[in-house]
C-alpha cells in the first residue's frame, strides 16, 4: 500500500516550455508544456511528452499506465477507453480484469462497490448550489457518495488520495448498503469521485433503490460512461428532481488529453444528448456544466470555446467557473486570478450563455503575496 502523502512533482518547475522556450510563470514543470505549444505544437513533438507524463504519474501510484488493447483481449464497454483486457491485465480505473478469457469486476458491481459516503448538511458547496434545489431545503442533507476509482488522470485531481486504495484490499458496499444509508431527511445523493463512470453498474443499482425511498439523485462526472449508462442516469434525475453535472475540463481535445490524460470525444458526445432534454424541464435545471479554471492553461479562449459548444446545444444550461487550487502535480501552479475569473466569465457570456456562474470565490486569488 503506497503510503497517503503529497507526491514529488514529476520535474521541477523550470517556468519555461521544453519546446518553444518561452519563459512563463504559468507553465507547469508537471507538463514542461506551455499552451501555445499544446495548441498549435507539432503533434510528434508534444504528444509523446505528454504520454510520457501521464504513464509517469500513474505508475507512482501503481496503476496501469495506459488502457490496455491486447488484441486478444476481452473488452470492457464500461467507459470511453474501452479497454481490451488479457488475463493478468487491468482496465486503465483498475477495477477491471480478465480471468481465463472473462472480464472479471474487481469492483463497481451492484454487489460490490468501491466508495465511501457521508451525510452532507444542506445548504451545502454544491457545483450547482446556485439552482440546485436542495440548498432550499435547510435541516436536509445531501447522501454524498465518492466513488474510488476514476475513468481520467487528472493531473491536479483535488481528491487524488483514492488512488492508493487497493480494490483487492479495500473492504465494499453493496447498492443495498449504500441505499439504507438513507433516512427520513435525506433529500438527495449525488455520485461523484473518482468518477462514477467506471462504477456505473453500482450506482444506478443503488439509484433505483433510493428513488424508491424518494430520494432526488444526481451526479458529478465527466461524462465518460457507455451512452446507455448515462441515459439511465438522466432518467433517474428527470424523474426525481436531480440534475447531472458535467465536468467540461476543456473543448481542445490535445489540452484535455494534456490535463486528463485521455480524449474529451465521448464527455462531448454524452453533454450534447443529455443537452438536448434539458428543456423537458425548464423550471429545475437538468443539466448543468462545470470548469476548473487551471492558470495557463484553461484561459478565456478555453472557456470561450467550451461555452460556446454548451451553447450550440442549449444556451440556457447553467455553466459554473470553478477556481483552481494547486494540487497534486500541478501543484506548482498558483491559485486562479480575480482577473482570470472575470475574463473567462465575460467570454461564456459573450459565447451565448445566460447563466455563467463563478464558484469557489475565496479561492480567487488566495496565496498572493
Amino acid at each position: 500500500m503506497i503510503a497517503v502523502s503529497t507526491p514529488e512533482p514529476l520535474t521541477a518547475h523550470v517556468q519555461a516550455c521544453l519546446l518553444c522556450g518561452t519563459r512563463a510563470r504559468l507553465t507547469s514543470g508537471a507538463l514542461a508544456v506551455c499552451l501555445g505549444c499544446i495548441r498549435e505544437g507539432d503533434g510528434e513533438e508534444v504528444d509523446p511528452g505528454l504520454e510520457a507524463v501521464h504513464t509517469i504519474s500513474r505508475a507512482r501510484f501503481g496503476l496501469p499506465i495506459r488502457p490496455p488493447r491486447h488484441p486478444d483481449g476481452v473488452l470492457c464497454p464500461l467507459c470511453a477507453l474501452e479497454c481490451r483486457i488479457a488475463d493478468g491485465m487491468r482496465g486503465f480505473c483498475g477495477l477491471r480484469t480478465a480471468v481465463d478469457g472473462r472480464l472479471t469486476h474487481l469492483a463497481g458491481t451492484p454487489r460490490k462497490g468501491m466508495l465511501s459516503w457521508c451525510r452532507d448538511p444542506l445548504p451545502t458547496n454544491c457545483v450547482a448550489e446556485w439552482v440546485c434545489e436542495g440548498n432550499r431545503h435547510s435541516g436536509c442533507h445531501n447522501l454524498a457518495v465518492f466513488y474510488e476509482s476514476c475513468t481520467a488522470n487528472c493531473l491536479y485531481c483535488q481528491n487524488w488520495h483514492y488512488r492508493v486504495k487497493s480494490p483487492l484490499l479495500r473492504a465494499s458496499t453493496t447498492a443495498g448498503e449504500l441505499a439504507d444509508a438513507a433516512q427520513d431527511d435525506t433529500f438527495c445523493a449525488c455520485f461523484f469521485g473518482g468518477d462514477p463512470s467506471s462504477q456505473m453498474p453500482h450506482a444506478l443499482a443503488a439509484s433505483k433503490l433510493l428513488e424508491a425511498r424518494g430520494v432526488r439523485i444526481c451526479w458529478e462526472t465527466n461524462g465518460m460512461m457507455h451512452p446507455k449508462h448515462m441515459r439511465v442516469a438522466l432518467g433517474y434525475s428527470m424523474r426525481t428532481g436531480g440534475c447531472i453535472k458535467f465536468d467540461l475540463k476543456a473543448y481542445d481535445d490535445r489540452l484535455h488529453r494534456a490535463l486528463a490524460g485521455v480524449s474529451n470525444r465521448r464527455t462531448l458526445e454524452n453533454f450534447a444528448a443529455a443537452g438536448e432534454r434539458h428543456r423537458e424541464r425548464p423550471d429545475l435545471p437538468l443539466v448543468v456544466a462545470s470548469t476548473l479554471l487551471v492558470p495557463g492553461y484553461v484561459d478565456p479562449e478555453e472557456v470561450r470555446a467550451i461555452a460556446s459548444f454548451i451553447a450550440s446545444v442549449n444556451p440556457e444550461i447553467p455553466y459554473a467557473l470553478l477556481g483552481f487550487a494547486p494540487n497534486l502535480f500541478m501543484s506548482d501552479l498558483p491559485y486562479t486570478s480575480e482577473q482570470h475569473a472575470e475574463q473567462a466569465q465575460q467570454a461564456a457570456l459573450d459565447a451565448g450563455l445566460t447563466n455563467v456562474r463563478v464558484g469557489n470565490h475565496s479561492l480567487l486569488g488566495a496565496g498572493r503575496q
